[in-house]
C-alpha cells in the first residue's frame, strides 16, 4: 500500500485544519520544503499538496511552493486546490506536479474535467471525493451537494478513471480513524477501483487495516505532525 503524506498549505505554511474548518487551523512548519526533504530522505516517493488558500479562492495561489518542491526534490508529487480551468491546470504542471488533484470541477463542470482526461490520461489526473453522510462535499468543503458517493465514483469510473482519493470529512484532523465503513462499502461496490483512504487516519495499526481492506494507498497528515507516526514509523511501514 502507497504511504502519501499530505501538506496542506496556507500562506506559503505547513498547516492542518479541523474538519475542513478554516477557523480551526493549526500551522506545523513554516517551509514545506523542509518538511518534503525530510519525507524524500526515508524514502517517500509520493506528496500529496494542496492549496488550500486555492481551494478557498477557486484559483491556483501556492503555486510557488510547488515550483520550489518539485525542484529541489524528485518526489513525484499531485497538487490541487483551485482548479478549475485549462489555464489553471496548465499551471500547475509547468510548475512541477506529476499529477493534478481535481474535485470540485469533477462535479460542477463535467465537460470540463472529462477534457482533462482526454488531453493528459487518465493517470495524470487525481480525483478526490471529500464526503460527508455519504454525499459529496466539494469547494474546500465549505459547499455540500446532493451528489452520492457512489453515483459520483460509478460515473467517473466509466469515463476511464481508476484511482480516487476519498476524505471522509467528519473524521478529518480529528486523529480518531478514518471512514473504514465508507471505505469497505465502496471496495465493495467497485473492485477495480484503486481506492487511497484519506484523512483520520491516526495510527500505523490503521494503515494495515486499510490495507487489509483493499485501499491501494493511504494519504496522512496530522498523525505525522502531532507524533502519532513517526518518521522512523513510515519507514518501517515502507519495509512490509
Amino acid at each position: 500500500m502507497k504511504i502519501i503524506p499530505a501538506i496542506d498549505i496556507i500562506e506559503g505554511k505547513c498547516v492542518r485544519l479541523t474538519q475542513g474548518d478554516y477557523s480551526r487551523k493549526t500551522i506545523y512548519n513554516e517551509d514545506p520544503l523542509e518538511l518534503a526533504l525530510q519525507f524524500e530522505a526515508i524514502g517517500i516517493e509520493r506528496l500529496h499538496l494542496v492549496d488550500l488558500d486555492g481551494a478557498k479562492s477557486g484559483s491556483v495561489v501556492n503555486y510557488k511552493v510547488l515550483e520550489k518542491i518539485s525542484s529541489k526534490t524528485k518526489l513525484e508529487i499531485d497538487f490541487g486546490g483551485g482548479i478549475k480551468s485549462n489555464e489553471a491546470i496548465k499551471v500547475v504542471f509547468d510548475s512541477g506536479a506529476a499529477i493534478a488533484t481535481i474535485g470540485s470541477v469533477a462535479v460542477k463542470n463535467k465537460e470540463l474535467f472529462f477534457s482533462w482526461i482526454d488531453k493528459y490520461g487518465a493517470d495524470k489526473i487525481f480525483l478526490g471525493a471529500d464526503v460527508k453522510d455519504e454525499k459529496i462535499v466539494i469547494s474546500g468543503w465549505v459547499e455540500k451537494t446532493d451528489v452520492a458517493i457512489f453515483d459520483f465514483i460509478n460515473e467517473n469510473f466509466s469515463q476511464g478513471v481508476k484511482t480516487i482519493f476519498c476524505t471522509d470529512i467528519s473524521k478529518d484532523g480529528l486523529l480518531q480513524g478514518s471512514g473504514i465503513d465508507l471505505y469497505k462499502k465502496i471496495i465493495e461496490k467497485f473492485p477495480n477501483l484503486n481506492l487511497i483512504a484519506s484523512g483520520g487516519i491516526a495510527s500505523i495499526k490503521e494503515l494495515d487495516e486499510l490495507k487489509l481492506i483493499g485501499c491501494s494507498g493511504a494519504i496522512i497528515g496530522k498523525a505525522i505532525y502531532e507524533g502519532r507516526i513517526t518518521m522512523n514509523d513510515l519507514k518501517k511501514q515502507m519495509l512490509c
